[in-house]
């Protein structure tokens, strides 16, 4: 990898149109006060107060936001949310983006999911999240929800020229990435093989063929019912055989593995310094890469993107970050010399 390849690569950003399907939460977090905290009247209890609120896209949302930071040409979103509040604040939230929002369908029966984060201030300066409050559909998604998903997948991918699949429901049939959804990604997959897949699957990895896979070392495991002592290369290689297409094994700040049936590749992350939060690395990396595979690189190539990507937001502490070319193009310049073998 050279910095000229590298320009190769992001440079044809624009030119590509990505759908992002899948689970789309929104991330609230009310920063509370406890100095100015009131004791309630009728119960006794500390009442929180809040003194601030902000919002953005989350789950599949934060792949977007991702997408759109990195210059994506055109964005779509596929899959639903519920007629209420949080739904509209999502929706505004994707729309500032940029986001084609014809395939964010609006659902009666379904409520918008939403992770809502306390921040408590500290004394010193800064925020610690509190216990979050998690607002997800626990019912399986209703067949004429499910019917319109499928329908919107399908006339989708003639607009699209990559899918990102985020599937962020632990609850079976209860997100957008149903049993049905997932054996039509397979069908498509295999009539498009040409057609980037990528899919980040938290509990269903091992479930999904005929396109690529980008799990954690513990989604992996999971997946193949593995104990701990296992290799990444073993995991990533039995991953891929299953699936049929190349694994892009996430290894935290050791970097990720790109494995096929036939060979994995160990590719260095990039060197940070200082504290770092790794929430939303996954999502950057994500973005990264299938961008990086719509513009021609290998899936070498695409796991160093994506690693330069993912390096750039874990610094960015107390937020999903997002990283964006000139970020790109800084962090391999500081570290070029890691990527010269690959």
């Amino acid at each position: 990898m050279t910095s000229t390849c590298l320009d190769k690569i992001l440079g044809r950003f624009p030119d590509l149109s990505v759908a992002v399907v899948g689970d789309f939460f929104l991330d609230k977090y009310l920063v509370v006060d406890r100095a100015v905290s009131e004791t309630s009247l009728e119960t006794g209890k500390e009442a929180f107060q809040v003194v601030g609120v902000r919002q953005s896209p989350g789950a599949a949302g934060t792949v977007v936001n991702n997408l759109a930071a990195l210059g994506a040409g055109r964005l779509y979103a596929v899959g639903l949310t519920g007629d209420d509040g949080a739904g509209y604040e999502l929706r505004q939230g994707l729309a500032e983006q940029g986001v084609a929002l014809h395939y964010l369908r609006r659902t009666p029966d379904f409520l918008t999911p939403t992770y809502t984060k306390p921040m408590e201030l500290l004394p010193g300066g800064g925020e610690r999240e509190m216990h979050r409050l998690d607002l997800k559909n626990r019912r399986p998604l209703s067949r004429e929800a499910e019917e319109t998903v499928l329908a919107d997948l399908h006339e989708v991918v003639t607009r699209a020229k990559a899918l990102v699949i985020a599937d962020q429901v632990q609850e079976r049939n209860c997100g957008v990435i149903t049993d049905r959804v997932r054996e039509a990604l397979a069908r498509l997959g295999a009539e498009r093989p040409e057609l980037v897949i990528l899919v980040d699957s938290r509990v269903r990895a091992g479930e999904f063929r005929e396109v690529m896979l980008k799990p954690n070392r513990e989604e992996a495991r999971a997946a193949l019912e593995r104990e701990a002592v296992a290799e990444d290369a073993a995991l990533g290689q039995s991953l891929s055989r299953q699936s049929g297409r190349p694994v892009f094994l996430t290894c935290g700040l050791e970097g990720m593995m790109v494995c096929t049936a036939e060979e994995a590749v160990a590719v260095p992350a990039a060197p940070v310094s200082g504290p770092v939060d790794i929430v939303g690395a996954g999502d950057s990396a994500a973005a990264a890469l299938t961008l990086s595979l719509c513009a021609g690189a290998s899936p070498v190539e695409a796991a160093i993107v994506g690693n330069l990507a993912a390096s750039v937001t874990v610094q960015q502490l107390g937020t999903t970050g997002t990283a964006r070319p000139e970020q790109v193009r800084e962090r391999f310049r500081e570290c070029a010399n890691r990527y010269a073998p690959f």
